[in-house]
């Protein structure tokens, strides 16, 4: 029995047709393989950058810390709760209409600087860190502020900084934070309050200055009493200091002195001791040197 030709054409027709449609299936098969297998890596791998620390959780159980760079996990039973940031953290906390210890409302800005050196703890004792910090930080900064007084709050600034650091890390160490520093900005007081340390300062200072020269005068005093002492039973010397003071004068203001004959008495330039002065000076001149 003869086949005919006809039907052997067919036959390799479909046996062509089946082997493109299973070369095309096997095709979409592979890609969806891929695109599953992509998708997969999706979830599997993740990437953690330097600075930062995967939390993972296992059936909500702390499995461990994961990062920097590429980990993996397990899809749909380990999570990611926390992907915690342990660079230098810088937070502003602010305390308004505070009392001091000297019952004085002062406005207080600062800033806190903090970082996460245990990010278990950071994850697993408190719910969100960065807010618990920075409400620890505003009550702690309220409870140094009504124990200082105003004046100290101005100028010991250091020493207010060393107690509030001290202060904060106490409280949030249990959380696996460490506080680094602590730096008031701006303390701001009432303007009535700014007026009157105004007024006082002024005072101070005028205070200050009539110490000074009173001080000057007892100096002065002082000098002018050993300089007394040399003139005495001297007249001749504290005649030519008075009319070299009247010739310091004239040369000064490159005028005329009208002297009062009181003064003129009283500095003995016109009574009989000034003239025996005068004689001897000229006496002195007169007499040959030997």
């Amino acid at each position: 029995m003869r086949t005919h030709p006809s039907i052997v054409v067919l036959g390799l027709g479909l046996m062509a047709i089946a082997a493109v449609v299973g070369a095309v299936t096997r095709v979409f098969a592979y890609a969806a393989i891929l695109v599953a297998a992509g998708f997969l890596c999706l979830f599997v791998f993740r990437v953690a950058n330097q600075w930062q620390r995967a939390v993972i959780l296992r059936f909500g159980k702390f499995r461990g810390l994961r990062g920097p760079g590429i980990f993996s996990i397990i899809p749909f039973i380990d999570t990611i709760p926390y992907c915690i940031d342990i660079r230098t953290v810088t937070t502003p906390i602010t305390a308004e209409q505070t009392l001091t210890k000297d019952s004085v409302p002062v406005d207080v800005d600062a800033v806190l600087f903090w970082r996460v050196v245990d990010p278990i703890k950071a994850a697993l004792e408190v719910e969100n860190f960065g807010k618990a910090v920075s409400w620890a930080s505003q009550t702690a900064l309220r409870d140094v502020i009504g124990e200082t007084v105003l004046a100290d709050m101005l100028v010991g600034r250091q020493q207010i900084d060393s107690k509030l650091c001290h202060k904060i890390d106490s409280s949030t160490e249990p959380w696996g934070i460490k506080v680094l520093s602590v730096e008031l900005r701006d303390v701001k007081i009432p303007i009535g309050l700014q007026d009157a340390m105004s007024m006082q300062a002024q005072a101070e200072r005028e205070r200050q200055a009539r110490v000074i020269l009173s001080e000057s005068e007892l100096q002065v005093s002082e000098r002018f009493r050993q300089a007394s002492l040399q003139y005495v039973g001297n007249p001749t010397a504290l005649h030519l200091r008075a009319m070299n003071i009247l010739l310091e004068g004239m040369k000064h203001n490159s005028s005329i002195i009208i002297v009062p004959s009181s003064a003129v008495e009283t500095m003995g330039l016109g009574a009989m001791t000034g003239l025996t002065a005068l004689a001897q000076q000229s006496s002195k001149k007169d007499v040959p040197a030997a």
